[in-house]
């Protein structure tokens, strides 16, 4: 079976914050899950037409196209060093085939019908390049970017959106489109049955200085930069060019998964899937929808100034504590509030205190009793070792199944209690009482074991870790824990101390 799973396209008018990393983090974990049992193609990339491109790179005295390379770059390097698998990553901006797909799929749409032309009076925020209506705004300000829309009027082509209201509502109240979490599914569902509006899906050439892809014979208008942006999905997949990827992993997938942010899930829940719709392509499986990285109480924003820059934090902490702390704190669906001493403090509690000293003590046994050899279990498990086999297989399973979920906190709890129940256990049994004895010998060999399935469901949350473990553990290409070679003392969490 294959799946297919992305993150959204980050805009490129200015390099990744912390925000940016959360969805790149949770899409790794997700995926790393799931190819598990399928295979996963993963697609990324970065946003690079629109009006709000032209006017941050003339304001920095920069090209248009020299802007988008370089904070391209900056989202490229970000994914690889969290690290996420990308198989595609796309720049909407210069990949041929994508230029080539969201014009297919245009041409496709008005094929049906569902494009005409006609004159636009609105109010347009360029930070969300996007027209809000007036109940979208807070005092006369775009509630994102508190700002005033600014007064615009001229002829666009248009989307028949409203052609597809009972559609789009029928395939989201059955789940042939799942929302995670429900809350978001309802409101979707909400705006569906209160009714939709066509919208614009075109810019004038001249307002956007060119910058953008040329509507299919009309080149007086470029596309909308989100109606172009959302079609880097199936491009991604090279659709239009007969790729067999697009096949593999779209059409006969078993799950076409998108992962994003709150803000944009209008986008994806109401006008992605009517393009779809409209082009006769199939429809999105889950829309995974996360709230958003915040400082202070307010959400992270390259137009509001108030970012925080992964690659510092990395540089401070390290890549693993930075991806652990949005894992196991940060919730899946709400918004989360970012603080340096948060991260410390996950990190050395669950980490280097917990996780890592339980290895340290368990393979120093292993060393001082056993010379560093695991031994086969030499007597009876007793109820102790049968109740830890048990935990661990319960655990393992509640984990994969959170992560079935899409919830990588729970699942991360799931681990933690794992940690806690060896723990447990060793001070219970207590073997180094029993040195000589064939109990010890079981001891070792079960703690082992439980060790072993812990590193293989941290994989997805943090991969580098896991292959430390196993490989501390001595069970790299093993599948017989008795006889394993064993670290002495391995450090696979070093502790984390507080910079500023």
């Amino acid at each position: 079976m294959a799946t297919f799973l992305s993150t959204t396209i980050p805009y490129a008018n200015a390099g990744p914050h912390l925000g940016h990393a959360f969805e790149f983090v949770q899409a790794d974990a997700f995926a790393r899950h799931l190819s598990r049992h399928d295979a996963v193609f993963v697609s990324s990339g970065t946003d690079e037409n629109g009006l709000k491109i032209v006017q941050s790179a003339a304001a920095s005295g920069q090209t248009s196209a020299a802007m988008a390379q370089r904070n391209s770059a900056e989202f490229a390097r970000l994914a690889r060093t969290l690290p996420l698998t990308v198989d595609r990553f796309v720049r909407t901006s210069t990949d041929p085939r994508h230029r080539a797909g969201a014009q297919e799929l245009w041409r496709r749409m008005a094929d049906q019908g569902d494009i005409y032309s006609r004159d636009y009076t609105g109010d347009y925020c360029v930070g969300c390049e996007a027209f809000l209506a007036p109940d979208d705004l807070v005092r006369g300000r775009c509630p994102v970017h508190k700002v005033r829309p600014t007064a615009t009027r001229e002829r666009n082509w248009f989307f028949r959106l409203s052609r597809y209201a009972t559609d789009l509502g029928a395939a989201v109240a059955d789940d042939r489109i799942r929302i995670w979490p429900p809350s978001r599914r309802n409101e979707m569902l909400g705006l569906i049955r209160g009714g939709l509006s066509d919208i614009s899906i075109s810019r004038s050439t001249d307002r956007v200085h060119g910058w953008g892809i040329p509507v299919p014979g009309d080149d007086s208008q470029v596309m909308y930069v989100w109606i172009d942006a959302l079609t880097n999905y199936v491009n991604a997949l090279g659709w239009a060019d007969g790729d067999p990827d697009y096949e593999r992993y779209w059409v006969r997938a078993r799950r076409r998964i998108h992962v994003l942010g709150k803000d944009v899930s209008r986008f994806h829940a109401v006008y992605w899937p009517a393009m779809l719709m409209s082009a006769g392509l199939p429809l999105p499986t889950d829309l995974v929808v996360h709230g958003h990285v915040l400082l202070s109480g307010q959400k992270l924003s390259k137009t509001l100034g108030n970012v925080i820059d992964p690659f510092d934090l990395i540089g401070r902490y390290g890549a693993e504590a930075l991806r652990y702390l949005m894992l196991a704190e940060f919730s899946p669906w709400a918004d989360a509030d970012f603080t340096d001493q948060r991260l410390v403090a996950r990190y050395n509690t669950d980490l280097a205190g917990g996780l890592g000293n339980l290895v340290e003590r368990v393979t120093a046994m292993v060393h001082r009793y056993r010379g560093g050899v695991v031994p086969g279990p030499t007597a009876a498990a007793g109820p102790l070792e049968h109740a830890l086999l048990a935990d661990a297989k319960r655990l393992s399973a509640a984990c994969e199944q959170a992560l079935d979920r899409f919830d990588h906190r729970a699942a991360v709890r799931r681990l933690r209690e794992l940690v806690r129940a060896v723990s447990a256990y060793l001070s219970r049994r207590a073997p180094w009482a029993e040195t000589e004895s064939g109990a010890l010998d079981t001891a070792l060999h079960t703690l082992i074991d439980v060790l072993r399935t812990i590193g293989g469901q941290l994989a997805p949350i943090l991969p580098g870790a896991s292959d430390r473990m196993t490989d501390a553990l001595g069970l790299r290409d093993r599948t017989d824990i008795a006889g394993a070679r064993v670290q002495a003392r391995p450090h696979l969490f070093p502790r984390l101390e507080l910079t500023w």
